[in-house]
């Protein structure tokens, strides 16, 4: 079994640098195209993902890795870490708040270990296997009880045209029903938002494992229930007990 406090403490060693990198934001970016003419790379994307995954292979040689960037390698020691060097890719080139370092560790039995920092709104949540969540070191929960018609709730719009017309339709049947819609640009910043209960409840299709591989972990550690297997295609759904089974009966029906 992995000492969780040694991975936790990496995992937060590593998002900060990679949050510190970032901040120094340069004037202008190299853009390289991924899946899309709107899904793009900036050389501080590989520059950050470089950071962690040769720190990684300095102190855990024998560990796997899945980065975003495309920095994946195999490994031998049982723990793989899923990272995305900066989540939030596009509020980053225009200089909006909200992106951010994600870092995770996982093993056969699931993800261990995660961090989210935000260095732009001063935001930093942690969380281990069975010992709870925080937000810059404070104990967190999600909101619970809350009704579908009380509900905050954010999404995200996937970079492919094609999936949008169907996104839509969910944001068009749950607008008139909820408290409203926050639109943030950031996977992991909603699901942390989500743990700490400035937002009641997310979802969004077309999803990574490193959106929410760490996200997630500090989502359930707060109490939500995180709902949705990305690698398998599926609208990721995070939101308190109480309002998890109708969010997600909701969204299944349109």
């Amino acid at each position: 079994m992995e000492n969780l406090s040694e991975l936790l403490a990496m995992a937060e060693g590593l998002a900060r640098a990679a949050g510190d990198l970032l901040a120094t934001r340069p004037d202008v970016f190299d853009l390289s195209e991924k899946s899309s003419a709107v899904d793009f790379a900036t050389q501080m994307d590989i520059a950050a993902e470089k950071l962690i995954v040769d720190s990684i292979i300095a102190s855990r040689p024998d560990d796997a890795i899945i980065g975003e960037e495309g920095s994946d390698r195999p490994g031998t020691s049982g723990i793989t870490w899923v990272i995305d060097p900066l989540d939030g890719t596009v509020n980053y080139f225009y200089g909006i708040p909200g992106w951010n370092v994600s870092v995770a560790a996982k093993d056969s039995s699931g993800v261990l270990v995660g961090a989210v920092y935000s260095p732009t709104t001063d935001s930093f949540w942690s969380a281990a296997k069975g010992i709870g969540a925080t937000f810059n070191g404070k104990k967190i929960a999600c909101n619970n009880p809350v009704e579908l018609e009380m509900a905050l709730l954010a999404t995200g719009f996937a970079y492919d045209r094609g999936a949008r017309s169907y996104q839509a339709s969910l944001v068009t049947s749950l607008l008139p029903r909820i408290r409203d819609f926050r639109r943030n640009g950031a996977a992991a910043v909603d699901l942390c938002y989500v743990a700490m209960g400035a937002l009641d409840g997310y979802f969004e299709m077309g999803l990574k494992e490193w959106d929410l591989a760490a996200g997630g972990l500090i989502a359930r550690e707060a109490g939500a229930i995180v709902s949705g297997d990305p690698i398998a295609g599926e609208i990721v759904i995070a939101a308190g007990p109480a309002l998890h089974p109708i969010l997600e009966r909701e969204i299944r029906a349109i």
